[in-house]
């Protein structure tokens, strides 16, 4: 029996489905796994003056207020410097620029080993700031150079992961790094962890000017067809998602849903980074004395929100929904950092609160993420995405300072806590009223 057109377009649909589902597993399969080393490693030079702590401090005598303080430094320079690197990026490229950035990143990563004063280590974080802003918005737009916007989730999911793998990692090379190493050539613990964790980024920076391609065009491992496949999905999914390629940055700047966006952004990243940084300090509080042992203990939570940050991601793609996702996440991780402030009796306690904390907060990004770029695309989605990162990663300048001085001042950090689930469910419903419309057109 000759076959329908209704049955013709039904087989070439799941022909092109499967095809399509090999095209972007052979793309996923270039890209992905090099920038996720990437990325792992700059978070892991970010957030390692989070275990740096245990001996710095007592080493040239900071307080908790300075170190918060330090950790503030950072995105001040990260703020400062984020928009104009992801202009630079959609002019220049993605490979000079992420080659720029790590090379940088790295030189002043290894350099905090000199840090001896409060002026120093303020300086440092500063130069770390500028030299990698514009990274991780720099991803999120070259992704959109590659994928339609709900393959998205999953693919930021495996980059958001690696805020968990970085935290793993430093809990389990960070500590015996500063405790096996101290006294090494003179130097003392901490001073080799920057070096040994700070290296990495100067040898993926001359990796990646041969590995990486500026887009599907230029990519030499894709045929023809393929390439073509892949613009024409784009394409397609631009005028699925109403992005307006012919706005250009200022469009963006006038759009209010970017600062919705930044506030959402602003919110998550104070939650997490507040995970990032003090968790060891947490530990730590429950009587754990050897460095080694927080470490290990540190990277529990993590492990544990990496996996759960790739399967509630996928689950959001698989069913094309974004809202109640995020609102899940972010309701179910105010509801565990509250619980904190209730001091658990145990540290098996805290671990399992703490882990519960990450999964669902660090799974928030992904799916948040995944919403901005079905608004903004071209022009203005270099400097969209830019500008939502670098006002909502302010959280990086306020989050550790305000914690650093009420830990200095109260001993504890529950004032903190309530502040931060109070933002969190705050996000949950900017996004839930602020992207009605478009959360059920993306659900159809």
């Amino acid at each position: 029996m000759i076959s329908t057109p209704a049955n013709e377009k039904s087989i070439d649909l799941i022909d092109t489905s499967h095809a399509d589902a090999a095209l972007y597993r052979k793309v996923s399969m270039r890209i992905i796994p090099f920038l996720f080393i990437c990325y792992v490693v700059s978070f892991l030079d970010r957030i390692n003056i989070g275990f740096a702590q245990l001996q710095m401090k007592q080493d040239l005598g900071f307080s908790d207020a300075m170190y918060g303080l330090g950790a503030a430094v950072f995105y001040v320079g990260y703020v400062l410097c984020e928009v104009p690197s992801n202009l630079l990026l959609e002019k220049f490229g993605a490979r000079k620029t992420f080659v720029r950035i790590m090379l940088l990143w790295g030189v002043a990563s290894v350099g905090m080993m000199w840090v001896s004063t409060p002026i120093h280590f303020y300086v440092l974080r500063f130069l770390l700031g500028v030299f990698e802003a514009g990274f991780f918005p720099g991803i999120v737009l070259y992704l959109t150079y590659w994928y339609p916007s709900l393959r998205r989730a999953s693919v930021l999911s495996v980059f958001f992961a690696g805020v968990a793998v970085a935290g793993v990692l430093g809990g389990l090379f960070s500590g015996w790094i500063m405790r096996d190493m101290a006294g090494v050539l003179g130097m003392r613990g901490w001073q080799w962890m920057f070096v040994i964790e700070g290296s990495p980024a100067i040898l993926l920076a001359l990796i990646a000017y041969f590995y990486l391609d500026d887009n599907p065009h230029q990519a030499r491992w894709l045929a023809s067809g393929e390439k073509q496949r892949l613009a024409a999905n784009l394409t397609h999914d631009r005028q699925q998602t109403q992005g307006d390629s012919r706005h250009a940055f200022s469009a963006a700047l006038a759009n209010p849903r970017v600062y919705l966006f930044a506030f959402i952004y602003f919110s998550l990243t104070c939650a997490s980074l507040t995970l990032n940084f003090w968790m060891p300090i947490m530990i730590r509080d429950f009587g754990v004395s050897d460095v080694l042992l927080i470490s290990l203990y540190s990277a529990i939570p993590n492990a544990i929100g990496a996996v759960g940050v790739i399967l509630i991601a996928r689950h959001s793609d698989l069913k094309a929904e974004r809202r109640r996702h995020f609102a899940l996440c972010t309701i179910g991780g105010a509801a565990a950092l509250f619980l904190l402030t209730l001091h658990p009796g145990s540290l098996i306690a805290t671990l399992t609160i703490l882990s519960a904390a990450a999964v669902l907060i660090f799974a928030a990004l992904p799916i948040f993420w995944a919403v901005p770029t079905t608004y903004l695309s071209g022009n203005a989605a270099a400097g969209g995405i830019a500008m939502i990162s670098s006002i909502g990663i302010t959280s990086g300048i306020v989050s550790p300072w305000v914690i650093g001085q009420i830990k200095t001042r109260t001993g504890n950090m529950d004032i903190a806590l309530y502040l931060l689930s109070v933002l969190l469910v705050m996000s949950a419903m900017a996004l839930l009223i602020g992207v009605r419309k478009k959360g059920k057109a993306l659900a159809h």
